[in-house]
């Protein structure tokens, strides 16, 4: 599938990077906080990928098996230098995380979903002194956040994993293969979820996280999803993007109160009983949930995920002839449909500037090209609407978001 192949990862192999965010501090105690753990690995042979070893990471003063995360890493990210942040955050806080490489090139789909499932099974197998699969959670990014969903179903329907507790975390995910409508709807009813989408990521359609979001059977309140906001404080920026969380470049308060926090808490809800765990890592919206520190942009939370943004504005848009789920792209009851109708652009094409015209109030207004990268917004109130200044623009196909949806603009030379 030579479409997969511009995913690989492109970050300079360097040092694990340190905590450098100017405008916070890692969280003092409380969720979030790092634990009190050694960290200690143990690595065996990946005989579906060799010279890629499997590793588990654990924590060195706790000799009985601990709550494991079984990690599906994004496309390429082979190396697990490049989640260093996350795995010592987790085995810190006294719980193991699996990471198994799988091959990128030369293989299909299913075979990296089987490579991973094989890994996860053979550390279970080999480690029970470590790993705890009565207490067992998935957590991907991007490919592997839409593996998590078929490898989860089977370690929880056949081998009843997680039968003491069990959750899926699945981040900026591409396509699900591996999982029917019918599993998906027939999903065990005590997994918990939390899926989390990174605002300013343009490689993986939000559609494809909101589609599974919307059709496994896990009870609402069971399950949220989230949206990182891109952001900039004091000069510095927190992207938002699909290398959202890496730890390559640098640990920032995105990894630590918008991901580590969470996956904390719901650590505790779910495998040690703590309700008032919960209001944080499935809080409905609350205010421990998306409130961020230094002034960021809060987490935002939806129980009913209905994107506007356009579909290729993305790298991989939902309705790509690849996607097994194409038929479940199209959100239903959302501002797209319901409110699109009232926004238009004129005149379109354009030469210097347009008009959005509407008689409702707009709000996060944003402008991205056709490869979904965003633009300076220059407007100004008028009677009619909204004055857009695109004299700097050049000649192509735009997209203005707002809260009321989607309008698509043309620019024409002068």
């Amino acid at each position: 599938m030579k479409i997969l192949y511009t995913l690989f990862l492109t970050l300079p192999f360097c040092a694990t990077a340190q905590y450098s965010d100017p405008n916070v501090g890692k969280p003092a105690s409380g969720y979030g906080s790092d634990g009190t753990y050694t960290v200690a690995s143990e690595a065996f042979n990946n005989v579906n990928y060799n010279g890629e070893d499997i590793v588990i990471y654990h924590p060195q003063e706790i000799t009985t098996p601990v709550p494991t995360i079984f990690y599906s890493h994004g496309y390429g990210g082979n190396n697990p230098i490049y989640i260093k942040g996350l795995t010592d955050f987790v085995a810190k806080k006294g719980y193991a995380l699996v990471f198994v490489p799988y091959q990128t090139l030369g293989v299909t789909v299913l075979d990296r979903y089987e490579n991973l499932l094989q890994g996860f099974r053979k550390a279970a197998r080999d480690f029970p002194n470590i790993i705890d699969t009565t207490r067992a959670a998935f957590m991907g990014h991007s490919f592997g956040g839409g593996a998590s969903f078929g490898n989860a179903f089977k370690c929880f329907t056949e081998t009843n994993w997680g039968s003491n507790g069990r959750f899926i975390y699945a981040s900026a995910q591409w396509y699900s293969f591996n999982i029917t409508q019918n599993q998906l709807q027939n999903f065990p009813s005590d997994v918990k979820l939390l899926t989390e989408i990174y605002e300013s990521d343009s490689t993986n359609d939000h559609r494809l996280a909101a589609d599974i979001f919307r059709n496994i059977s896990i009870p609402a309140a069971e399950k949220d999803f989230l949206v990182l906001q891109r952001d900039t404080v004091g000069g510095y920026i927190y992207p938002g993007d699909h290398n959202t969380p890496n730890t390559v470049i640098a640990l920032n308060a995105h990894d630590y109160y918008g991901i580590y926090r969470l996956l904390d808490a719901m650590a505790d809800y779910v495998w040690n009983g703590n309700m008032s765990a919960k209001n944080v890592c499935l809080g409905n919206g609350s205010a421990a949930q998306t409130n961020m520190p230094a002034g960021l942009k809060p987490i935002l939370q939806t129980d009913v995920p209905n994107i506007t943004r356009p579909m290729e504005s993305f790298q991989f848009p939902c309705d790509s002839t690849i996607n097994l789920r194409i038929a479940y792209c199209e959100a239903v009851n959302g501002i797209a449909e319901n409110g699109f109708s009232s926004l238009k652009a004129y005149p379109n094409p354009f030469q210097s500037a347009f008009i959005l015209e509407t008689e409702n109030e707009l709000t996060g207004i944003q402008l991205f090209d056709v490869s979904g990268q965003e633009l300076p917004v220059n407007l100004q109130k008028v009677a009619s609407g909204y004055l857009v200044d695109a004299t700097n623009l050049e000649e192509g196909v735009y997209f203005v978001q707002t809260n009321l949806g989607v309008v698509q603009v043309i620019k024409h030379g002068e």
